[in-house]
């Protein structure tokens, strides 16, 4: 089949592709901007790029007259906009007319499992996606309702992992009581492959879910049993909605935006009608919650974690069109440049560059790091806990803790980021190394700045003491460190098959 992938690069959509191509279909990726899509390796024949906007209709003339499907897996609720019920409808609205010229015969739309009467309103905007596509498309819609994802990299298990890994005490709002029913990742892909091209799937809408259903408090303590902790979770009635946004975003990965949506949506319970049971028509075996979480840490372990919640733009401030900002202005920056020369393997320095954040720190100084992260938090940013997807593989687009990756050039030896905090002004960090006629190699490190007025050369000036500390001795460490060895962990009692690899 040939059939028009939405979201591509969001979470759900990294995972679904690969399943798609794999299966023998033609996929035609719509992404805002192409620099930021890359094709995964020996997918190329198959995968075809196109570029548009759901909330620019005259973008949209790029849809190949002949799909025979389409997924919709895209949402606005941690988007750049504060109305994202509107802007959702109007995405729904503008994707149904352009695929209305076109063959496509079915739309799968993942949305939310909403079936209490009062309705967050993130959940309201996703059921009123569901009405706005089945009212607006000719292709017949296909619905899978879930609750919470369980997968490595998913934002609620992230989020779960941050509470349980940070806090040994807790005290939570009234809604750690409330109910969800818990899915792994690999079970919603097993119901979006299974229900393409399914003619008892057309015009239907499924709720799907785990064997568990749990309060988040279960969740949480789930959670601490498998990596084996002891947690004391204490429930008091004071605290707000607003406060609990707050301290959601102060102390998990989370912006503030989607602790505020999932705050509101946590009062109401999301468990699986057994009415609208998709067992009948897809008989599937899910995971257990247990397992959902057993596998997601071995993925992280074994470094296979294919997509993150963070690689969306949606997870910071960048602006859309970042990819502009490859090339650094000439004009009006500030500088600060160091070199070392050194004689060992290029090869292990540029590694030592790629995995540069997360985990392993920023080689120099790293508690004054994660200040600055702390205080990007406080004014609205995102901080240094969105960490990394990948503790050495860098591509462009990624996360890196409060910086965006711009280039990652392995030939070339080049890695560029853009700062994501908040600022008066634009950064940027650049590492090159650069051969000698010697036969020597030099590592270049430039951090560069573009202040907007008066405020944006105050802060820079202002800075200057601890940059005289960080930067030179960055350059100097990630030449001389040497990584230690490890060996990978095996989560016991999961299966490992290549096939189970998602």
């Amino acid at each position: 089949m040939k059939i028009l992938l939405t979201g591509a690069t969001g979470y759900i959509g990294q995972r679904l592709l690969p399943l798609l191509v794999e299966a023998g279909h033609e996929v035609v990726c719509l992404v805002r901007d192409a620099r930021r899509f890359q094709l995964p390796a020996g997918q190329q024949n198959n995968v075809t790029v196109v570029e548009g906007d759901l909330l620019k209709p005259e973008t949209l003339h790029t849809f190949p007259a002949d799909l025979d499907a389409a997924y919709y897996l895209v949402h606005s609720m941690s988007g750049h906009t504060k109305d994202f019920f509107r802007a959702e409808q109007q995405s729904a609205q503008h994707f149904a007319a352009a695929l209305n010229q076109t063959a496509a015969c079915q739309i799968i739309y993942l949305s939310g499992i909403a079936n209490d009467r009062a309705l967050s309103t993130h959940l309201r905007s996703r059921r009123a996606v569901e009405k706005e596509l089945k009212k607006s498309a000719k292709a017949a819609l296909t619905v899978l309702r879930a609750s919470i994802i369980i997968g490595s990299g998913s934002a609620s298990f992230e989020i779960i992992r941050d509470l349980v890994e940070k806090l040994p005490v807790m005290v939570t709002p009234r809604w750690l009581n409330s109910r969800c029913q818990p899915i792994g990742i690999r079970d919603v892909m097993s119901y979006l492959t299974a229900v393409l091209n399914n003619p008892a799937c057309l015009g239907r809408s499924f709720d799907i879910g785990g064997p568990d259903v749990l309060t988040y408090r279960e969740m949480l303590q789930g959670l601490a049993a498998v990596r084996g902790y002891r947690r004391y979770i204490i429930t008091v009635p004071v605290l707000t909605p607003r406060l609990s946004s707050w301290w959601l975003y102060l102390v998990t990965k989370t912006t503030f935006s989607l602790a505020q949506s999932l705050v509101e949506s946590l009062r109401n319970d999301t468990v699986a009608d057994p009415a609208r049971s998709i067992q009948e028509v897809i008989p599937h075996p899910c995971m257990s919650y247990r397992e959902a979480l057993q596998l997601a840490f071995q993925r992280i372990e074994q470094n296979e974690v294919l997509s993150s919640w963070s690689d969306a733009l949606s997870s910071g401030v960048m602006p859309r069109n970042y990819m502009d900002h490859i090339q650094m202005p000439q004009h009006g920056m500030l500088q600060d440049r160091q070199t070392l020369r050194f004689t060992r393997d290029p090869e292990q320095v540029r590694r030592n560059i790629w995995q540069i954040g997360g985990d392993r720190g920023w080689y120099k100084v790293d508690w004054l790091w994660k200040v600055r992260g702390f205080l990007d938090k406080l004014v609205g940013g995102v901080g240094l806990r969105r960490g990394r997807r990948s503790p050495t593989d860098l591509r462009a687009g990624d996360p890196l803790d409060f910086w965006r990756v711009l280039v990652a050039d392995q030939e070339g030896r080049r890695l560029l980021l853009y700062a994501e905090m908040k600022l008066p002004g634009e950064a940027w960090l650049q590492f090159r190394i650069l051969d000698n006629p010697d036969g020597s190699h030099t590592l270049e490190q430039l951090a560069a700045f573009r202040p907007y007025g008066l405020a944006g050369r105050l802060y820079w000036y202002a800075m200057l003491p601890f940059h005289a500390v960080i930067f030179k001795g960055m350059v100097e460490n990630i030449v001389e460190y040497e990584a230690p060895a490890r060996k990978p962990q095996r989560a016991p009692g999961v299966d490992v098959s290549p096939s189970a690899k998602h």
